[in-house]
């Protein structure tokens, strides 16, 4: 009986370690397929760990450039207006440029006459410099001719002209020269006040004579004049200081003190 139970537990423990590795080898599948599945979980998190990291940072690029088409767009505008008023410009340039034709056209004509008068003017003026004058004049009339010199800087030489011959009328002024004298050259100190007084002295102080513009001649003066005239001439110097001066100057062809 005890012989026949120990073969009965013998073989339970046979079936049961038998079960048990057909259980387990039952299960080898499965546990392989979990470890793949937890392999491939693992690979998924990491896949999708960097997908999620890409996405981050392809978001960030995706702000930055949007900022930096924000920032392009207004300076696409800024440069539009600039543009613009470029353009703008430019047509108004054109214009002008058209305007400056017609003006030149005009000025040179103008110029030409402005030079013929300033010529007549110095003929008809009291005559000193006369040199100096005329040589001004003539270097404007050349300087017409001249291609090379824009109409700008032909228009300032006149002008430049016109303002000298008006400085003349307001400035007192002395300087040497020649004169003939009872029809011998003789140099002589010449006095200019304005355009009112143009005297002229020997350099021995023995002649003196003063213009007459009515009658376009020189005049004797006496010696009475002679200081008056040596102190106008040291003043125009500016040897001197300012004064009152007595000075003969003519009016309606009657000669005056002053």
């Amino acid at each position: 009986m005890k012989a026949c139970f120990a073969r009965t537990m013998v073989l339970a423990a046979l079936l049961a370690s038998t079960s048990a590795l057909a259980q387990e080898q039952a299960l080898e599948p499965v546990v392989d397929a979990a470890t793949e599945i937890n392999q491939a979980a693992r690979s998924s998190q990491l896949t999708v760990d960097k997908i999620a990291d890409t996405t981050q940072e392809r978001m960030q690029q995706y702000k930055q450039i949007n900022r930096q088409i924000s920032g392009l767009e207004v300076y696409v505008q800024q440069l539009q207006r600039q543009i613009d008023f470029q353009e703008q410009e430019q047509l108004d340039l054109n214009a002008s440029i058209d305007e400056v034709s017609v003006v030149e056209r005009q000025i040179t004509p103008l110029m030409l006459r402005m030079i013929e008068s300033l010529e007549t003017f110095v003929e008809l003026d009291v005559p000193f410099l006369a040199d100096e004058r005329a040589n001004r004049i003539a270097g404007l009339q050349d300087l017409m001719d001249r291609a090379d010199v824009d109409v700008s800087e032909k228009f300032r030489r006149v002008m430049e002209a016109y303002q000298i011959e008006a400085d003349y009328g307001r400035t007192i002024e002395a300087y040497n020269g020649e004169m003939d004298v009872n029809g011998q050259a003789q140099e002589v100190e010449f006095l200019r006040v304005g355009r009112t007084v143009f005297i002229y002295k020997t350099r021995n102080g023995e002649h003196l004579a003063v213009w007459n513009q009515q009658a376009r001649e020189w005049q004797e003066l006496d010696a009475s004049y002679a200081s008056d005239v040596q102190e106008a001439l040291r003043i125009a110097r500016k040897q001197l200081a300012p004064d009152l001066l007595m000075l003969p100057i003519f009016t309606d062809g009657a000669q005056a003190g002053e």
